[in-house]
């Protein structure tokens, strides 16, 4: 049975770490997919597989994993990154101390010269060794699981440029007659400030990452820890992990909604801006949908619970920001190639610099040799190139979920920044979705309540908007639903059924046509309702024409303004329905720039955003129904309105959970303001990497004189990754609605 499983991992450092632990994962028979946070130091894998398997699997690849099953791992997890957060600031402040006492008395002449007092030398040199065993003995054991699973990372790259420092530095006061006079110069400071600077980056890093996922846990303190649920008659107060499926709640004014459910009894208002992003509070009557998470503003009611867990709407919107968050889009793959072979590189160009300072440099050639090869190998950075993008993703993301736009994954978070054209369904999106009958005008034998009676017994069996319209209004009339036989639904068209002998058919000039109905008596009139924006619909009996229905769909309130928004993002706007030109246009005129696509069947409608494509076009298709599905799954960037139904989300990259087209917007500025992010992270890690790396192999040298020292690289090498987070950071900062 396919399953998803949650790690927490531990000992990753770079983007080498994660394309090492994604290798395991799917290396593991039934893994289909493995995706691997490093700004979390997660992992989410799927397929039918064996749990403990992955265990072993990451194990063997030289990290710590752990299942993470329920929030109280999470909140482990948590704790765990507090811990840490503590030791590397008692790693820097300890190393620090040492290298910094060791640096100011080299400096102010207090130590005497290393063949003068070789004993007090051994002793520093000894200090110095505890210091990077107890201090920075993780650089160490982490480079040495990776080197038995044949690969390198940051670790790696941190323990030879220290451990290098150290060896040579030792080597020089045991047996200084091997060196030199002018190059008995010793390294001892360098490491252990090496150490600190490092643990120091590290410590400011987590702390700026622990931000990046503050929207995960936001939406985690939403759920409340117990709830008043009553069984035989009797009140208590229970974890919500133990409420079951189909229990009575007490909800009071203030609390919390626990799990999702629906009103019992009893009514209230619910503040639901957590899902959707809109502030106004949503009045709930018995029968209403209510959700896990949100908040009760004003009475007291009684709920029934229907999805409990991991079947909650909050659970699961926590589960696709996470997913969405873990993912990678097309440039991340990218830089995963780059970062697989960086730290190899590097240690070649450690190895080629130290071989020509030694042969072609100045003499003290050996100290030019050791600190070039040190400083190479401390300055390089893979672990900001490995955050560069996943952690512009992850507060991308999060920021989304804030505003209730859920992204599915980091690809679709990409493409939205690249569209063209956004292509709009007209019912439910653009509109309420909510037509009401606004004219009916029958034919000299009728009356309108006799044309309303017919339309809503053909229309008794369908859930068409257009019959919601003519069911609240017959029920307005109070107006009881007469039975009809051999129903059937022409989709685009109409729908016809026989009632007392007669051959009923309700449906759209096209439908009346084809059926062998003269309805130019009402063809004027219809005209002149259609100009209004409205959809008219003909009744016919047999081949009788009995009247029209006009039913309009008013625009949703914030339609036009979101459409000249995308305009002003340089996007162009097509209206795709299935109502008729005049109808179509009527509606565009009210909202601008909008090309229409009309009298579009359902079934084509994917097609229409196919031909958009094969002019250039990258098209994301915003829709609402089952009929928009095809549509969105073709579209480069499918994007489904969170009111409609489930299908059309479930075939969505991205669904806005409120049903304002304002979301398209934020979510194309978000998109934009990340791809951007991404692209600045990028560039400045490479260009760091580019120009420190030589720098630090000295090519300034011989044009300045200018040799970069150890201490220096280190403190670059540390602020380089926390650099690349505080960037990503500004997205919290970028302007919705």
């Amino acid at each position: 049975m396919p399953s998803e499983t949650r790690l927490s991992i531990a000992g990753m450092s770079c983007a080498g770490c994660v394309s090492a632990v994604e290798k395991a994962l799917l290396e593991v028979p039934g893994v289909t997919n493995a995706m691997v946070n490093l700004g979390e130091r997660t992992a989410t894998v799927n397929g039918d597989y064996d749990a403990d398997s992955l265990l072993t699997a990451i194990r063997s690849a030289g990290y710590d994993a752990a299942e993470l099953r329920d929030l109280d791992d999470e909140q482990a997890l948590e704790d765990t990154a507090l811990q840490e957060y503590r030791r590397l600031w008692w790693r820097a402040i300890s190393a620090g101390v040492v290298g910094m006492l060791l640096f100011s008395t080299g400096m102010s002449g207090l130590l005497p010269g290393v063949e003068e007092q070789q004993w007090l030398w051994l002793g520093i040199s000894l200090v110095t060794l505890l210091v990077l065993i107890f201090v920075g003995g993780h650089f160490f054991s982490g480079a040495l699981k990776s080197l038995r699973a044949g690969r390198g990372n940051m670790d790696t790259l941190v323990a030879m440029g220290t451990g290098a420092a150290w060896l040579y530095s030792t080597i020089v006061v045991i047996y200084p007659e091997l060196v030199p006079g002018l190059a008995r110069h010793v390294y001892f400071e360098a490491a252990v400030i090496i150490v600190a600077l490092v643990s120091l980056g590290s410590a400011l890093e987590l702390r700026a990452r622990g931000k990046t996922s503050e929207a995960i846990k936001h939406l985690i303190g939403l759920q409340p820890a117990t709830a008043h649920v009553i069984r035989t008659g009797e009140e208590i107060e229970l974890p919500v992990a133990e409420v079951g499926l189909d229990e009575t709640i007490r909800i009071r004014a203030g609390e919390r909604i626990p799990v999702d459910g629906t009103v019992f009894e009893g009514e209230s208002h619910i503040d639901e801006s957590m899902l959707t992003g809109e502030p106004m509070p949503v009045k709930k009557s018995p029968g209403g949908a209510i959700y896990g998470g949100t908040l009760n503003t004003t009475g007291s009611f009684l709920m029934r619970s229907t999805h409990i867990g991991r079947d909650t709407a909050l659970a699961h919107i926590i589960e696709q920001v996470r997913q969405a968050q873990s993912s990678k889009p097309a440039i991340g793959r990218l830089v995963d190639k780059v970062a697989a072979v960086f730290v190899p590189v590097v240690i070649g160009i450690a190895i080629i610099s130290f071989i020509l300072w030694l042969t072609l440099g100045p003499e003290p050639r050996i100290n030019y040799a050791v600190a070039s090869a040190i400083t190479v190998l401390v300055i390089a950075c893979p672990c900001a190139l490995g955050l560069a993008t996943p952690i512009s993703i992850m507060v991308g993301v999060g920021r989304a979920a804030e505003h209730g736009i859920l992204i599915r994954n980091g690809e679709a978070l990409q493409q939205a920044g690249m569209l063209t054209t956004i292509v709009l369904d007209k019912t439910g999106t653009i509109t309420t979705g909510k037509p009401t009958v606004t004219n009916i005008q029958p034919t000299a034998d009728l009356s309108e309540r006799q044309v309303l009676q017919i339309a809503c017994d053909l229309e008794a069996g369908s859930g068409h908007p257009l019959a919601t319209a003519i069911h609240g209004a017959a029920g307005e009339q109070d107006l009881q639903t007469m039975t009809v036989e051999n129903f059937q639904e022409i989709a685009g068209h109409g729908v016809t059924a026989r009632q007392h002998s007669r051959q009923l058919r309700l449906g759209n000039t096209a439908y009346m046509r084809t059926s062998g109905i003269n309805i130019d008596e009402l063809t004027d009139r219809a005209a002149e309702l259609e100009n209004q924006g409205k959809t008219v619909v003909y009744l016919a009996a047999d081949r009788q024409l009995l009247g029209i229905l006009a039913i309009a769909d008013p625009l949703k309130p914030d339609s036009a303004a979101s459409i000249k928004r995308l305009h002003e993002l340089g996007l162009k706007v097509v209206m795709l329905t299935g109502d008729n030109r005049r109808t179509a246009d009527a509606i565009a005129n009210q909202l601008g720039a909008v090309q229409v696509i009309a009298e579009v069947l359902p079934g084509d409608k994917a097609e229409q955003v196919r031909r958009l494509q094969a002019n250039g076009e990258v098209v994301a298709m915003v829709g609402d129904g089952i009929n928009d599905a095809p549509a969105l799954a073709q579209a480069n960037v499918g994007i489904a309105i969170g009111t409609g139904t489930d299908v059309a989300i479930e075939s969505a990259d991205i669904t806005l959970m409120a049903g304002s087209l304002g979301g398209v917007t934020d979510a194309i500025t978000l998109s934009r303001a990340t791809m951007r992010n991404i692209k600045q992270n990028l560039f400045g890690a490479f260009i760091y990497n580019v120009l420190g790396i030589p720098v630090a192999a000295g090519v300034l040298y011989p044009a300045t004189g200018m040799l970069l020292s150890p201490v220096i690289a280190a403190a670059a090498m540390s602020m380089s990754s926390v650099t690349v987070v505080s960037n990503a950071l500004r997205l919290r900062k970028v302007g919705l609605d």
